[in-house]
């Protein structure tokens, strides 16, 4: 176990053990063989729990439609963390004149133009437009993983451009989507806790963009929409996010035409584990080396 909190000793410990990989840019470091083999072990463990709860699992690609972006309003909120996806569609003379640019160390962004498409700001995007429409008498559950990015550049190992959430999400009506995402808040302390992660869970906000964004997050605070469990990874004072539990209300379903049984618009939930950030408190937990983490530990991450 590590017991200091600086990050810049953490993040070189990581580097030398073989864990991440510096690519020279802030928050894209790559992923070496341990590290991977422990997403891949937490991966499972969710797999299987999915599985047994009767999920669908769908895999969708880390890009999503420009137009399901703005249609989220994720442009109204958030759009400091975008990624939108530009590409050259000119011809000879423009194509010279980007070649000439770049060799000669100038900017050349303005000679792309945007295309249909942008990186995934979350791995549950898709999932709503796949299956708007009537629900099952029950609902529906469903489980994604995927790639997603933030524009949040940072040394800070655990806050990443690009990384991977498992997702579970939860369709149906508004008393059993509640009770779905209270319930997974319960068992997901557990889970957590159970691989010797001091846990511990507290009401939370997305990070909405300036000033009106400020009182959309108070009004997420007061109705207690979004829950994190937070893990002591790079600060004691400030826990690392590791899991997170969104119950949207309608938000999602009236766009879409998402319907319960009974033809009402039904509520939708969902629960996002960050793979990366559960790596890195297992690391921060037990040590730079899987091997001589917990028996208890290894036979739930790779049975």
């Amino acid at each position: 176990m590590t017991t200091d909190y600086d990050i810049e000793t953490f993040h070189t410990a990581l580097v030398e053990h073989g864990l991440i990989v510096p690519t020279g840019v802030q928050g894209a470091y790559g992923r070496g063989a341990a590290f991977e083999d422990i997403v891949r072990g937490f991966d499972g463990i969710i797999d299987r729990i999915a599985q047994a709860d009767g999920a669908q699992e769908v895999m969708f690609p880390p890009i999503v439609p420009r137009a399901l972006v703005e249609k989220m309003g994720y442009m109204d909120s958030f759009p400091q963390l975008a990624g939108s996806v530009h590409s050259f569609t000119g011809g000879d003379a423009q194509a010279r004149e980007l070649s000439e640019r770049v060799h000669a160390g100038d900017r050349w962004e303005d000679l792309l133009s945007p295309t249909q498409v942008m990186l995934a700001p979350a791995a549950c995007y898709p999932v709503y437009p796949a299956f708007s429409g009537l629900l099952p008498g029950d609902g529906r559950l469903i489980t994604v993983m995927n790639w997603v990015f933030r524009h949040e550049p940072s040394d800070e190992p655990t806050r990443l451009q690009s990384f991977r959430m498992r997702e579970l999400v939860r369709m149906g009506n508004p008393e059993d989507v509640l009770a779905w995402r209270d319930d997974w808040l319960r068992r997901g302390l557990e889970l957590l806790r159970g691989l010797g992660l001091p846990a511990e869970s507290d009401v939370a906000a997305d990070p909405f963009f300036g000033r009106a964004g400020k009182m959309l997050a108070a009004n997420q605070v007061e109705q207690r929409l979004k829950f994190e469990i937070l893990v002591p990874v790079i600060s004691l004072e400030k826990p690392t996010a590791i899991c997170s539990f969104n119950w949207h209300q309608d938000h999602f379903s009236s766009k879409f035409g998402i319907r319960d049984s009974e033809g009402a618009t039904a509520h939708t939930a969902c629960l996002g584990f960050g793979l990366e950030r559960v790596a890195l408190a297992l690391v921060k937990a037990h040590g730079f080396d899987p091997k001589t983490w917990p028996v208890d530990v290894r036979a739930q991450l790779w049975p």
